[in-house]
């Protein structure tokens, strides 16, 4: 039986995603700001929380016929998924390290793909806005930071990653409280 679009009764998987990327963005930026080293807790959160949370947010959103969410949170959970691989899969032995002009691109298609998730975000909320406006530019920071070997460019990104995944815990913050207390309590 096919539910007519938009009658299905179920939780809203945005926060769980938001949050999914928000914290996982908050701690690999803590570490492109130089605040510790990349280790196993990045990781761990970059395949379970960041990668396979928002994996299933996206698939809650695509049963919701919610075709933004969808995209977003099963697309940035691969990322997560990926960005692992990149870093795990040389030190297992299983493929070779990614040069720094080869992470570049693949920072800078993230950026595109961002770049056109912002425009969407234009008819929704202002915070989502926010998130994926520097989210795009925090994209392109990074690349800069691979192609010009400019450590300072890459702490500048980790700062400006903190602000965007912030604002994302934000508006899962926001979404959640929203909706308990029935009214708004945190603007978005």
């Amino acid at each position: 039986m096919t539910l007519p679009k938009n009658s299905i009764n179920a939780a809203n998987p945005a926060p769980l995603g938001l949050l999914g990327f928000g914290m996982t963005t908050v701690l690999l930026n803590m570490h492109n700001a130089d605040f510790f080293s990349m280790g196993g807790m990045i990781l761990a959160m970059g395949i379970f929380y960041g990668g396979i949370a928002q994996i299933i947010a996206g698939i809650m959103e695509w049963r919701k016929q919610n075709t933004f969410g969808m995209t977003a949170f099963v697309s940035y959970g691969l990322f997560w998924l990926s960005l692992v691989g990149i870093l795990v899969l040389p030190e297992m032995g299983w493929a070779s390290a990614t040069e720094k002009s080869a992470m570049a691109a693949y920072l800078l298609i993230w950026g595109l793909f961002t770049a056109i998730m912002f425009v969407a975000t234009l008819k929704l909320n202002k915070v989502l806005q926010f998130v994926f406006g520097s989210l795009t530019l925090l994209f392109i920071l990074l690349a800069l930071g691979d192609i010009t070997g400019n450590a300072a460019i890459t702490r500048l990104a980790g700062y400006e990653g903190i602000i965007c995944g912030l604002s994302a815990i934000y508006l899962a913050a926001a979404e959640i409280i929203n909706e308990v207390y029935k009214k708004k309590v945190l603007p978005m």
